[in-house]
């Protein structure tokens, strides 16, 4: 059974939008602001990032224009490269995923278990049966059907892009004096040379990178999008402005409203544009934000995952079952309930996230960067399609290249900066392929 075309362009651009926004806006500034040490290399760091994200963006657009299938993400890897590389890169994206929607449940449960809890409340035990309640009340919606996930989707997308707009507005309640002028430091402490900078923009690309990823899933609805060789495109290009908008503003807003010097060590950098606009309540606004963007990051999660697992089913990679579907409400239900089931098993051990982000940002780069590389691949398998009835890049081969430039450089500055991680990423990578080739050969 194959799932109807049920996405308009407005469902899957919002869709783009939280596959991107989550809680990196309000955290990783800080990370760049300390790796870049001037504010000119903060911008360019967040400029560049969006250019690369178009560039990514108008790429996938025509990934998903000439293969838009359920799965999509897998599918790519499989059909260009070979099953166990879409395998292996699809489990590490599976639960990194989870970890993540495990670690971000907490954290909104943190926030909203202070507005809601009396004080002696405030615990962990209450904090993760929050967690766990705000996965399962989006597992229950999305078991209802694709239709009435995406509508939850848009409305906390909306209420999310309303949000940021707010906290933007904390640039028209007054900006802080610099006082101090932010000065380039090098380790040997002499003038920093065109190296030097280099380094450092690469360091500042980790995080942007990070904070930018997540719209290359966009093409897992490619089997359930009306008109998707249309639409998969347009709404990529949609939800990308939308994101690069937001984020270059919001970081200019940091910079003017917290100040350069602070920005670099400050906590909780939202909370002091809330603080600016509503006082002493700005704690309770950041924290309705931060529960928002929970909500909406669980969902769209549980939306995209499952579609993979689908995909490795279909091709056997996973149990056939794992591409059984509802008939009824054509859910993916055995997929879906996975994992979910992965997520709320890592909320017990949601402490150790951090250590599996570092293992995986680094195959984060090496993935994005080679699965854009199939472009070139498709472009050949299917140069017999009608070019006005796909969507394809401009100026190509030139932005699919800048892309997978800018991705291969971070890898490059992930493995300067953290050997070690980015080490322990390519033994989880080849442990999942030795898990691939065993079952297969079990199975003959």
């Amino acid at each position: 059974m194959q799932p109807k075309k049920q996405l308009s362009l407005f469902d899957l651009s919002m869709i783009v939008v939280s596959l991107v926004i989550g809680m990196g806006i309000f955290r990783t500034p800080v990370n760049v602001a300390a790796k870049a040490q001037i504010p000119e290399l903060f911008y360019l760091a967040w400029f560049i990032g969006g250019f690369v994200a178009f560039c990514g963006a108008l790429t996938y657009a025509e990934i998903g224009s000439r293969y838009p299938v359920t799965g999509g993400y897998y599918k790519i890897f499989s059909a260009a490269y070979h099953p166990s590389i879409a395998f292996a890169i699809n489990c590490i994206v599976i639960i990194s995923s989870a970890a993540s929607v495990a670690a971000i449940s907490i954290i909104g449960a943190e926030y909203l278990g202070k507005i809601i809890l009396p004080a002696n409340m405030q615990t962990d035990v209450y904090r993760v049966a929050i967690a766990i309640t705000t996965i399962l009340v989006f597992y229950f919606i999305n078991l209802l059907g694709l239709k009435a996930s995406a509508k939850t989707q848009n409305v906390l997308t909306v209420v999310k892009i309303g949000l940021i707009l707010l906290l933007i507005s904390a640039l028209f309640f007054g900006s802080q004096t610099q006082t101090i002028v932010p000065v380039f430091k090098t380790a040997t402490g002499t003038l920093p040379n065109w190296t030097d900078y280099g380094k450092a923009l690469g360091l500042c690309l980790i995080a942007v990178s990070f904070s930018y990823a997540g719209y290359a899933q966009t093409i897992n609805f490619g089997g359930e999008v009306k008109e998707a060789k249309k639409v998969i495109p347009r709404s990529i290009i949609i939800g990308l402005t939308i994101i690069v908008t937001l984020y270059l503003i919001i970081n200019y807003v940091y910079v003017k409203v917290i100040g350069f010097e602070e920005l670099k060590s400050a906590e909780s950098i939202a909370a002091i544009l809330a603080s600016k606009i509503f006082g002493p309540a700005g704690f309770k606004m950041l924290s309705v934000i931060i529960f928002v963007s929970v909500m909406g990051y669980v969902n769209v999660n549980l939306l995209s995952n499952p579609r993979a697992m689908f995909a490795m089913g279909e091709e056997g990679a996973l149990p056939k079952i794992f591409s059984k579907m509802n008939q009824k409400t054509e859910v993916i239900t055995l997929s879906l309930t996975v994992f979910t089931l992965i997520a709320v098993v890592i909320i017990f051990y949601a402490k150790t996230f951090d250590k599996i982000l570092n293992y995986t940002i680094f195959l984060e780069s090496i993935s994005m960067a080679s699965s854009a590389a199939t472009i070139f691949i498709l472009r050949k398998r299917t140069a017999h399609l009608d070019k006005k009835s796909i969507y394809t890049v401009p100026l190509y081969p030139v932005l699919p290249i800048i892309f997978i430039a800018a991705y291969t450089f971070v890898a490059f500055s992930i493995y300067a900066d953290d050997p070690g991680a980015a080490l322990n990423g390519l033994y989880i990578f080849i442990g999942f392929m030795i898990i691939y080739f065993i079952s297969r050969w079990i199975k003959k």
